[in-house]
């Protein structure tokens, strides 16, 4: 490794860096769908507006915000078991958050259940409350155990 790459390990190669980046898009119109409902091609719209649009895996970005606005009441449902609180009392970053992790916790097992996790905590540290981010892991935990406990388990 080399001395630059010891003193900024952000120059070397993220293979995770656009979908995370996807993930915030999805984060931010999925809040503004929680804020106001619309339609996803509107969102989708607004989204390919941010100045950060390029720098996402578009295919990624698409598929998550599509998806989780396809299956938000079953991702509600699955949700809710692990809450301290009615569904609509959470903050909509951290429902936002929740909603995008736990999607892929159970419907993307090509991503690790502890790097679903690991992005919904970054995203609550991010754009969530001062606490925000334990109250997710602490969900997304639950969550994890009971859609993937054999990956879980191990």
């Amino acid at each position: 490794m080399s001395d630059n790459q010891k003193q900024n390990p952000s120059k070397s190669a993220k293979p995770t860096g656009n979908r995370r980046k996807s993930r915030e898009l999805a984060l931010k119109g999925l809040y503004q769908y929680l804020l106001s409902p619309k339609e996803l091609r509107l969102i989708v719209r607004e989204m390919a507006d941010e100045a950060d649009f390029a720098r996402a895996d578009e295919a990624y970005f698409r598929s998550l915000l599509e998806g989780v606005y396809d299956q938000i009441p079953e991702l509600d449902t699955r949700i809710t078991k692990f809450l301290d609180r009615a569904i609509e009392e959470l903050s909509p970053i951290e429902h936002a958050i929740l909603l995008i992790s736990a999607y892929e916790l159970i419907f993307d097992v090509s991503i690790p259940y502890r790097v679903a996790i690991n992005e919904g905590v970054e995203l609550a540290k991010l754009y969530g409350g001062t606490d925000g981010h334990k109250y997710v892991n602490g969900v997304l935990d639950k969550l994890a155990a009971e859609a993937r406990p054999s990956e879980v388990s191990r």
